[in-house]
């Protein structure tokens, strides 16, 4: 779809449909609302007095022009209650009016910019994210579908301001939400594809193509070298494949002042079938989203390149199957990571830690910091949180709060969850210097626990998405399948940081 922002009057304005908005409890629309209302002799105010708009969230109104205006028709996006408005809920409805319009095949459409007025939102904020709901709202994955869509894709969308001094703002905004969205539905492509089309093999390929086209760097390390560095625990669990295991690393350099670099690293198991622990068929297919977590810091890493901060970024994604299989890593076994650590295997099932334990080496021998890493890491942490937030956990506070403040920001809810000593308790191994799996509670803190080993004083957090990264019902700017989640967080922390070292 392509926007553009546009100095003009939405009621001049040609296109299939128009988007004005409404909050809740107003009598007489008033604004852009209230123009297009008098060019329609009343038509909204009556509709509002006779109760059938009534402004709530997510309340998408279309009335037909019938030749008033130079639309065919407009759609009121209702707002919700003033006091309760956010930036995130123009995200969300921006997706539901779009996916409503695409449903009426709508070609061309406008919009004004929701919030910016009564709502208290600055235009820019708002411009951005009207651009990042209107395209996470409208994607699907069709890539093997062979039947034809029923509903044809919308075209183009004008964001319309009759202010002409705010429309470099608008501007500096929707290309912002647009590299962001974009990167976010790259995320959701790589993780929605089947296994045999996202192998690590495919994973390295799409890191190559990002690489040419953001003038990224990239580095893919093969089994020997591998072997070479002693990332015994990523190796291992790569035994049971037949798909040649790689570590994915992606560079941005925005400071060449600067040697520091932050480091984003992503659990890349392309399927995990639990191992020799295998896992219960049912939901299996799922197990091809295990990746989400390196999808995800690739992704980041495709915007931050466009956006161009002045940080440097690295993106360190472990990539392998986890497969059973006559060579295939066991319980009881022993792996020595990259850092000498000994590690007793209880479960093959617990492997992201595993590949991580070595990627966190990687990024620490690289000099990185601080460090990021996401992860489809426990069922633990689905079943704590459920899908509304990721878990987070650190040893850095300041760096935790700013990462859950950023996601805020970002409409991605994450929750601080607790590191205590005590669960250490649990991962301790009487044949190895740590075990990778604990008790069956509190799962995802000793997960977080377990790759706090390989971090040592570096600055980190980690972020568990395995409640987050697929969703199973269509709700605002979500769709089903994957998610995307922790783009938008991993981009505002490398954009914040980088304001903040100007500032």
């Amino acid at each position: 779809m392509e926007i553009k922002v546009i100095s003009g009057d939405i009621t001049e304005i040609q296109a299939d449909a128009i988007i004005v908005n409404l909050f809740e409890g107003v009598e007489q629309p008033g604004g852009a609302t209230g123009a297009v209302d008098e060019a329609l002799d009343g038509a909204i105010a009556y509709l509002i007095k006779k109760g059938e708009i009534k402004g709530k969230f997510r309340e998408i109104s279309i009335i037909h022009t019938l030749g008033k205006l130079k639309t065919d028709k407009v759609a009121i996006a209702g707002l919700g209650k003033r006091e309760d408005f956010t930036v995130d809920k123009i995200r969300d409805v921006s997706a539901e009016v779009c996916r409503k319009l695409r449903q009426l095949n709508c070609k061309r459409i406008a919009t004004i910019v929701h919030g910016a007025g009564i709502g208290g939102i600055e235009p820019e904020a708002s411009a951005q994210a009207i651009v990042e709901g209107s395209l996470l709202g409208l994607y699907n994955f069709r890539r093997h579908i062979t039947k034809k869509p029923e509903e044809g894709d919308i075209e183009e969308m004008l964001i319309v301001e009759r202010d002409e001094i705010k429309l470099r703002s608008l501007e500096k905004g929707c290309y912002r939400g647009k590299v962001i969205a974009e990167a976010t539905n790259l995320a959701r492509d790589m993780t929605n594809e089947a296994a045999n089309y996202m192998t690590p093999e495919n994973m390295a390929q799409v890191a190559q193509k990002l690489a040419t086209e953001y003038g990224l760097e990239v580095t893919v390390l093969e089994r020997e070298e591998m072997e070479n560095m002693g990332m015994r625990a990523l190796l291992g669990v790569a035994l049971g494949s037949r798909q040649p295991p790689k570590l994915i690393v992606l560079s941005y350099r925005g400071d060449e002042t600067s040697k520091n670099s932050l480091g984003f690293l992503g659990k890349g198991i392309t399927f995990d079938s639990g191992g020799i622990s295998l896992k219960s068929a049912e939901g299996l297919e799922e197990m091809k989203g295990d990746m989400a977590g390196g999808a995800v810091v690739m992704a980041a890493l495709a915007a931050i390149a466009q956006l161009k901060p002045k940080i440097n970024a690295m993106a360190v994604v472990p990539a392998t199957e986890n497969l059973p299989g006559g060579n295939a890593f066991k319980p009881g076994d022993i792996l020595k990571a990259m850092s000498g650590k000994t590690i007793e295997v209880v479960s093959t099932d617990a492997e992201g830690r595993l590949i991580l334990a070595d990627a966190l080496c990687y990024a620490k021998k690289q000099g990185l910091t601080p460090l990021v890493d996401v992860a489809t890491l426990t069922g633990a942490c689905r079943v704590a949180l459920g899908d509304v937030c990721a878990g987070v956990f650190g040893n850095n506070q300041e760096l935790i709060d700013k990462i859950i403040k950023v996601s805020s920001k970002a409409g991605e809810c994450l929750w601080q969850m607790p590191m205590f000593e005590e669960y250490k308790e649990q991962i301790k191994s009487e044949v190895a210097d740590i075990k990778n799996v604990g008790s069956k509670y509190g799962g995802a803190i000793t997960g977080a626990l377990f790759l706090a080993e390989f971090v040592e004083d570096t600055p980190w957090v980690h972020i568990d998405i395995a409640g987050t990264a697929r969703s199973d019902k269509e709700k605002g700017y979500t769709v089903k399948g994957a998610t995307g989640f922790g783009v938008r967080t991993l981009v505002n922390l490398a954009l914040t940081l980088a304001k903040n070292k100007e500032d």
